[in-house]
Order: C-alpha cells, then sequence, then structure tokens
C-alpha cells in the first residue's frame, strides 16, 4: 500500500513569468498542451516582458509542469529566467490562452528571422497541400520574426502582416492549440497572403501574382519558374527577400558575373553563394562537421570554407580568395528559385557598392533599375533592413570555434548580456565607423543592431538614426547614458555629440575591442589584449592598431605597441598599400627609398618619390602604429596589391597567397623602451629588410607571405606572454579586424595556450569593429559604477 504525502494531491495554484525568446517561437501552445497533458487548469498570455502564466492542479502536477518548461521548450526558444509564486486557487476550469494586454514597458527579447522548417518545406514542394508552391508559407517554428516586427508583445497587429486579413482556413489554423501554426503570427496562404510578382527593370509587370489551384495547376504565369528561366539564360535579377533585396546571377556564368560586377561597381570583393543543399554545397568548398551544422542551422548564415579545385564557379566570383562564403536558402521563395534554376547563385547585397541594400520597394526600383535586368518582388513590407550574417570556423587554442565576421539576420536581436547584473540607467553606444553597429542596453542585458555598413555616407546615417529609434522603441530603451569612439570626426561620434540630455561617455577605440571580447564571456578583467587593426583613434592622439593592452571593463594601459611609421596621406594610404610600402622602406633603411621592382609599372615614380618624402617629413603624414598597414606594406612589396578596392584586401590576399610547406619566420624585434613606460615594442624593421633580400634573391610570394605571418605570430605570442607575467594576468584576448586571419589567430592562440594561458576570442560577436558597440556599452556601465 502506497501512503501519499500529505498534501501531495491538493489543489495549488502557481504563477510564473517566463523571461527571454519567448515570442512568436510557438511558446504559448506549447505550454496549452503541456498543461493540458498534465491535467492543469490556467492561462498563458504574451505581455511586454515575455510570457505569463498561471497553472492550477496537484502539487505533484506543477512541480513536472515546471520541471518540462525549459527541456521540452520549441526550437526557436530560449529561456533566460523562470520566476514563480504561489497564487490563491480559483477554481476555474479549462486552460486558455490569452489576448495580450496592451500598454507596460517592453522588455521581451524579440526572435530573429528563422530558416523555413522541415514540416513547411514538405507542404511547400507538395502538389496536394494548399501552400504548394507558397514562398510565403511558415509556422511557429519558423520564418520572419525581427525584420517584420514593428513593436511589442509580437502579435500579428504589431507586424508588417497588418495588412493582410486571415482568410478562414487561416484563421482556423490560427486559433486552433493543437496546430503548429497557432498563433504564427505572418500566417497565410495564396488566398489571403502576400504575393510574388516578376517586373522588368521598368517595374513593368512580366508574370504574378500566381496561385496554384488546389491541385497544383497555375492560374496564371509562375513569376519564380520565369525568374529562374531567365537566370539559367544569363539574366541579373534582384529579389526580394527576408531583409532586403538580393542581386542574383548563375555563379557559373562568367559572362553574367563579369556582367553584375560592373553595373554594381563592385570590382573585386567577393560575392556569396546560395546552394540549394547541403550537397550542392559540398561540391563548391570543403565543409567539416561544424560548417555543415552552421549551413543547416536555423539562422542560415554564410559561411566562409576552403574552394574545393574545380567547383563551378566563375573566378570572378571571389578574386584572390582562398575561401568562398556559401549559405543554403532560408526562405520558401529561395527555396522554390534554386529548385527551378538547378545550380548554384551569386546572392549579393541589392545595392551599388558602399551602399546601405535596398529593402523598401519603390527605393530597390530605383537603385536597382540600372544594374538588374529584372525583379522578382512581392508585396510583404520589410520593416527593418538585414544583411546575410557571415561566419566560419576556426581552430582557437586546440578546440573548434564560430567566429563572426557580420553578425546580421538570423541572430539579431538576439540579447548579449552584460556582466555582474548590468546597468540600471539605460544606455546606447554609438560604436564606430566601418562594419558599423549600435547597441542599446538597459539592466543585465545589450542589444547589439544588425549589421549597419560603413558609416562614411548620408543613406547609411540614415540607416543608423532610423535603427537607434526602431530599436529604442522595440525595447523601450530611453538612453541616459552615450558611449562613443574618441574619434572627433566619426559620425556616429558627431551624433552621440549632438543628443541632448544625456551623459556621455568616450571610450578609446582598442579599449572596446578588448572589453567586449571580456564581456561575452562574462569576464570583467583583468587581461592582457592583443588588439591589431587598421586604425583607430588614440589616446594620444595618433592612430592607433597594433596594441598590447593590460586593463579591465572600466580602465587600461598600454603595455605594447607596433613601432610607428608614418601614414603618407592619411587616408589615402589605406586605399594605396603601396605608399606604407614606402613609409616601411624608409623607416627599415637609410634616406629616400627606391621604387621597387615589382611596383615599377603599377605606381608613378613621381608619386613614389613625392610620397617619400611625405613619410620624411611628415608633412600630412600622420603616426601609425597600425599592423594592419604593415600588413598592406608586405603585401604591396610582394607585388600582390599596390592599391586595394574594398578595405582588407590587401591582407586577404596576402595571406591566401602564403605557401602550405613554409616554416621559416622573418626576424621581429620586441623592444622595451626606457623611463616609466616600459613598453613593449614591436620592431619589424629586420624583417623588412629581410623581405626586401627575399625579394632580390627571387623567393616566392608564398614563401615570403608565409615567413611574414609566422614572424608576427610569434612575436604576438611573445609580446603577450612578457606582458602577461609583467601584470600578473592569465588571461590574453586576441581581438581587432587583424585577427580575421584565420593563418594569425590560429597560430598565436596556440602559441598562447601552450603558454598556459588562457586565450579569449570574440565568438558571439565580430572581431572587427561590428562588435565595438557592445564594448563601449560594457565601458559605460562598469564606469558609470552599475556593475
Amino acid at each position: 500500500m502506497t501512503v501519499s504525502a500529505p498534501h501531495e494531491h491538493a489543489i495549488r495554484r502557481t504563477r510564473a513569468r517566463v523571461q527571454g525568446t519567448v515570442q512568436g517561437v510557438g511558446f504559448r501552445p506549447y505550454v496549452y498542451r503541456l498543461a493540458g497533458e498534465l491535467g492543469l487548469t490556467g492561462f498563458v498570455l504574451n505581455d511586454s516582458h515575455g510570457v505569463l502564466l498561471e497553472v492550477e492542479g496537484s502539487a505533484e502536477a506543477i512541480k513536472a509542469f515546471l520541471q518540462r518548461l525549459a527541456p521540452d521548450a520549441p526550437p526557436l526558444a530560449v529561456l533566460e529566467r523562470v520566476s514563480t509564486e504561489e497564487r490563491a486557487p480559483t477554481g476555474a476550469a479549462g486552460f486558455a490562452i490569452l489576448d495580450s494586454p496592451r500598454g507596460g514597458v517592453a522588455d521581451a527579447p524579440v526572435t530573429p528571422d528563422s530558416a523555413t522548417c522541415s514540416a513547411c518545406l514538405a507542404e511547400l514542394f507538395d502538389p496536394r497541400d494548399r501552400r504548394y508552391r507558397y514562398p510565403f508559407i511558415n509556422c511557429t517554428n519558423c520564418g520572419p520574426r525581427f525584420t517584420i516586427v514593428r513593436g511589442v508583445p509580437y502579435d500579428r497587429p504589431l507586424t508588417t502582416m497588418v495588412g493582410f486579413a486571415m482568410c478562414a482556413r487561416c484563421r482556423a489554423e490560427y486559433e486552433d492549440p493543437a496546430d503548429r501554426r497557432f498563433h504564427a503570427q505572418p500566417n497565410a496562404c495564396p488566398e489571403c497572403g502576400p504575393s510574388v510578382q516578376l517586373l522588368a527593370a521598368d517595374a513593368q509587370p512580366i508574370a504574378g501574382p500566381w496561385v496554384p489551384d488546389s491541385v497544383g495547376a497555375a492560374a496564371g504565369p509562375d513569376p519564380i519558374g520565369a525568374a529562374a528561366a531567365a537566370l539559367q539564360g544569363g539574366a541579373i535579377v534582384a529579389i526580394k527577400g527576408i531583409g532586403g533585396y538580393h542581386l542574383a546571377v548563375r555563379a557559373d556564368d562568367r559572362r553574367a558575373v563579369a556582367g553584375l560586377r560592373e553595373r554594381k561597381h563592385r570590382e573585386d570583393k567577393p560575392f556569396a553563394l546560395m546552394a540549394g543543399s547541403l550537397a550542392a554545397a559540398a561540391a563548391l568548398v570543403s565543409l567539416g562537421a561544424q560548417e555543415r551544422a552552421l549551413l543547416a542551422g536555423a539562422q542560415r548564415p554564410i559561411v566562409l570554407a576552403p574552394r574545393r579545385p574545380g567547383a563551378r564557379v566563375a573566378d570572378a566570383v571571389a578574386p584572390g580568395a582562398p575561401e568562398l562564403g556559401v549559405m543554403l536558402p532560408y526562405s520558401p521563395l529561395h527555396h522554390l528559385l534554386l529548385a527551378d534554376v538547378g545550380t548554384a547563385l551569386v546572392l549579393t547585397s541589392g545595392n551599388v557598392s558602399d551602399e546601405p541594400i535596398a529593402y523598401r520597394d519603390e527605393d530597390a526600383l530605383e537603385r536597382l533599375r540600372d544594374i538588374a535586368d529584372l525583379l522578382l518582388v512581392h508585396d510583404r513590407p520589410i520593416q527593418t533592413r538585414t544583411d546575410d550574417s557571415v561566419v566560419r570556423g576556426l581552430t582557437v587554442a586546440g578546440s573548434r570555434r564560430r567566429v563572426f565576421l557580420r553578425r546580421s539576420r538570423g541572430y539579431v536581436p538576439g540579447s548579449l548580456p552584460l556582466p555582474d547584473g548590468g546597468c540600471e540607467r539605460p544606455l546606447l553606444a554609438c560604436g564606430a565607423e566601418l562594419k558599423h553597429t549600435f547597441c542599446v542596453a538597459k539592466g543585465a542585458r545589450a542589444w547589439v543592431s544588425h549589421h549597419i555598413g560603413d558609416l562614411e555616407n548620408y543613406e547609411t546615417l540614415c540607416s543608423f538614426t532610423e535603427g537607434i529609434e526602431h530599436f529604442e522603441r522595440l525595447f523601450a530603451v530611453t538612453p541616459e547614458v552615450l558611449a562613443h569612439d574618441l574619434h572627433p570626426e566619426y559620425l556616429s561620434t558627431k551624433y552621440a555629440l549632438d543628443r541632448v540630455g544625456v551623459q556621455l561617455v568616450g571610450v578609446q577605440h582598442h579599449h572596446a575591442h578588448l572589453a567586449a571580447c571580456l564581456a561575452e564571456h562574462g569576464v570583467t578583467g583583468p587581461a592582457v589584449g592583443a588588439i591589431f587593426d587598421g586604425t583607430g583613434y588614440g589616446s594620444d592622439g595618433t592612430v592607433w592598431g597594433g596594441e598590447i593592452l593590460y586593463g579591465d571593463l572600466a580602465e587600461f594601459q598600454r603595455a605594447g605597441t607596433l613601432l610607428p611609421v608614418r601614414l603618407p596621406g592619411g587616408a589615402q594610404a589605406i586605399r594605396q598599400p603601396w605608399r606604407m610600402a614606402c613609409a616601411w622602406l624608409g623607416a627599415a633603411g637609410d634616406g629616400m627609398p627606391d621604387l621597387p621592382e615589382q611596383l615599377v609599372g603599377r605606381v608613378d615614380p613621381v608619386a613614389w618619390r613625392q610620397v617619400a618624402q611625405l613619410a620624411q617629413t611628415g608633412l600630412r603624414s600622420p603616426i601609425t602604429s597600425s599592423i594592419g598597414r604593415l600588413f598592406d606594406a608586405v603585401a604591396a612589396l610582394c607585388g600582390l596589391r599596390a592599391t586595394v578596392n574594398y578595405e582588407g584586401q590587401a591582407a586577404i590576399e596576402l595571406e591566401a597567397a602564403c605557401g602550405p610547406n613554409e616554416h621559416g619566420a622573418y626576424p621581429i624585434a620586441l623592444n622595451t623602451t626606457g623611463g616609466e613606460e616600459h613598453l613593449l615594442v614591436i620592431d619589424p624593421r629586420e624583417a623588412i629588410r629581410a623581405l626586401v633580400a627575399d625579394i632580390r634573391r627571387g623567393t616566392t610570394v608564398g614563401v615570403m607571405a608565409a615567413r611574414f605571418h609566422a614572424a608576427v605570430g610569434l612575436v604576438t605570442v611573445d609580446a603577450c606572454t612578457r606582458a602577461a607575467a609583467s601584470h600578473g594576468a592569465e588571461v590574453v584576448v586576441l581581438s581587432g579586424g587583424v585577427f580575421q586571419n584565420r593563418r594569425l589567430i590560429e597560430s598565436v592562440s596556440a602559441g598562447l595556450h601552450e603558454a598556459g594561458l588562457r586565450v579569449l576570442v570574440p565568438e558571439r560577436l565580430p572581431a572587427n569593429d561590428g562588435g565595438i558597440s557592445y564594448g563601449q556599452a560594457a565601458v559605460a556601465a562598469r564606469r558609470m559604477g552599475c556593475v
């Protein structure tokens, strides 16, 4: 005979507040089903803080409910916190999903957009299904979220689907808790939802809207099929996707790819590819288990992987790059298009080079009509412009890591924690200039924006300010504190200085890099940081970029730096690496350097002498300690790249040139300054002289590139271990855009790991300036005494 505990079967009622990513992911119907399975009554609803629910029944059933609430949750749900309190039983029958109350302060994370799930894909390609070939099919487990949401709580009236009234059958699905489309806010079908059209460049309709009947026959020309046929024939097609417009051509069509580059004014920067399946992607690039998982995940980023020899891809897709960026379809429209085309496509941002991606229809028709032959458009508005994310897998300190080059669609607006409880004063961090993001924060959460782009023109500035307004509204953040870069000419800094009624916190660029990496790993410091990039405004007013720092979230000091040289012509030297070659040759020798033979015919001799004079006199030539510019100089000296067409091109091509079997290294000295500062100085002048000697001996570029990379890696390990020993640090951070170099970060992290140091690299944000805003937020929160 079993004796029950005295109160085991007593009726109880428990209220639970669930915080995290729990809206728009099928969490309420999941709660409804779980409560029904356990015989519990009560209710569940969305509100501005997340999900609120009450369950009533036996103590045993309520205990089981709470134990299963997180582990059995839908795949897109992320439960950050579940708090409970006891309530008086009401005796009410049944379990209900209640309407969301209006008002309150928004505190509920908005879900990122998610790739089409397998159940929806099965329906998409089933001729018997009423959503056969319907390019907007979705359910609670997939589909658009962030790009269509206008406010919280996440309900249809606060999305761009508000203009599409559901038909009777869609409404029945939406209201049936047993259906996987229960409360799927973008739910629609061909009868009641958005539709697709194919337009000529002059905006005249060619095909669509197209609606299949109940047995799959077309009522008119299929715009997706027509677009696929045009692509097969070599056309350039603009395609409206989830977060904006893409420009597409066949990846194996040399003429079409060359035409796209010419019309888009994008000379060399690699294009992304979309393959129809994992097998199709594996025919283009070498995929390990990590890359396969990244490609097939719900986020569907662009994944960088080594190009396969003989891959059917035009050379102009990624000239000079050893890797290709590949993604899989993530919307029903993409799935249909790739299935119809039957081959991989170039799918690049819908814009002219250096402009923001087009996402509003009128703007796209205006800006893309001189690039695209056809436009595949639809009438579901996009609320927020969102580029594709870019990731790669790396081996860091002996383990595989996912790292971002761009964090946007599929990941944004996922929140990141601020260490030690965060900040009670809401804040806005304005970011840097290149690869720009901003960040809003309150309490323990920070929301880093989607990729804005390079903040150098009016169009991108508008995207920046509109994005800030949307995030402040979406997450109910009214900033009292604004963090900004120290560079006085950054548009983001000027924006911060122009806002009234806020407290300003200036954050040094490289300290923000250090702080971002520490904060994402939950480390408050202190730590040593090797922060290598192209340009950052230093505390002394010079251009930094090769820094060994020691610090924490609040403060830092400079423990080491690259030997400074002149940046002849200022910003011109960034676009013309031969100028840095001239500056480093002058620094490594005596007097005026001669024009190297490998640059004859590529650099005007008169211009070379003028630049050499600038570097020698310092006229219009600020001082820089940038390792990014050192990479530029070596690439130019090796004859790889005298000028660049996009940021980082010279360094990318130098890394790509490295010979796999060369294990030598050039000598780079690590000196210490005198006086009280005792600053470590990385001095590569002997390496430059050795490189010049190799060039004169006719050494191959592959050997020279490999020796230079090895030299930088060895001296970085030496500088970090010496700084760590000097300060008693056990943690080393590697960040900044230079550490997007696979060869460098893998060698340096391995060396530091062997030295017994803990190595941290950015994993949830990019190492480049896309992570700066989060670092600014972490620094501002700590300095304001809030963490």
